[in-house]
């Protein structure tokens, strides 16, 4: 009864399969090495610049099925979406913490290696991936061009619980709920701290950071894009409100994030704050 009730908010790799049975299915490979496998899906030529995605919680590489099919990204960029450790076919070989940004990020340094043009690359990371993406481009500043935090949640003090929070804890809850899902509560619980051990890393941030955010999202608050224009460095950042946008950006408001990735390179390195307050 408890995985029925959370199938509608989750896509099972059947209906992925459906998704693909008349088009070309991205290419899904695992890196591995002796700790960790991570799946990854990946369009374009891996001679293109990359386009690293990372999902928030809960989440795998198909909640970005939107741009990984996109014919004209895909003409400009090597696209990859990747499970992150907990999620989808990704996993830990040893026990260890999913719930640490800092483990999550490490996790994440191997997929650079698929990275086979001469240029460094964008990570876009969406709600819980967004911290993850941006310790990410710390841990290696030189492989990465641009940061985009899309419905950041960033704020250590604006964690939000839920009433149905404290029960994905419990431990006979959690066998009948889908791994992501409890994955995700431990997230949820840990993330708060997790945050606060951010707080020293937003300055290290070098290189240009974009950071969009729903004036009516509910699941992040709409706030954590002030946490970001105090913390991130002004001179490389640009920050964009859209009003009336919710929290899943990257569908409703798709085409313009694509615009933004095709014209990144010409792009100054200066502060931008934009309050589209139409939600269009």
């Amino acid at each position: 009864m408890l995985s029925s009730c959370f199938a509608k908010y989750r896509t099972t790799y059947r209906e992925v399969k459906r998704h693909y049975a008349h088009k070309t299915m991205p290419k899904v490979e695992c890196i591995k090495n002796d700790t960790l496998c991570i799946q990854v899906a990946s369009t374009g030529a891996d001679t293109l610049p990359l386009l690293l995605l990372i999902h928030g919680a809960p989440g795998a590489w198909w909640g970005y099925m939107n741009m990984l099919d996109d014919t004209v990204l895909q003409k400009k960029f090597h696209i990859i979406s990747v499970d992150r450790p907990g999620y989808g076919k990704s996993k830990l070989l040893k026990k260890r913490a999913v719930g640490s940004i800092e483990m999550q990020a490490q996790s994440l340094l191997n997929v650079f290696s698929l990275n086979h043009s001469k240029e460094p690359a964008i990570i876009l990371g969406r709600s819980y991936g967004a911290p993850i993406a941006a310790k990410l481009a710390t841990l290696a500043p030189e492989k990465v061009k641009q940061l985009i935090m899309v419905s950041p949640v960033i704020d250590p003090d604006k964690e939000k619980f839920y009433w149905f929070s404290r029960y994905g804890r419990n431990r006979l809850v959690q066998l009948f709920l889908p791994k992501e899902f409890n994955t995700a509560t431990e997230e949820k619980y840990m993330h708060a701290e997790e945050l606060r051990k951010m707080l020293p890393i937003w300055k290290k941030l070098t290189m240009p950071v974009t950071v969009i955010q729903g004036g009516q999202d509910w699941i992040g608050d709409p706030v954590n894009i002030e946490f970001a224009k105090k913390n991130i460095p002004s001179s490389h950042s640009q920050y964009i409100t859209i009003q009336k946008a919710g929290h899943m950006l990257t569908f409703s408001h798709q085409e313009m994030i694509k615009e933004m990735l095709l014209r990144t390179n010409s792009a100054k390195s200066r502060m931008i704050t934009l309050d589209l307050a139409s939600g269009k």
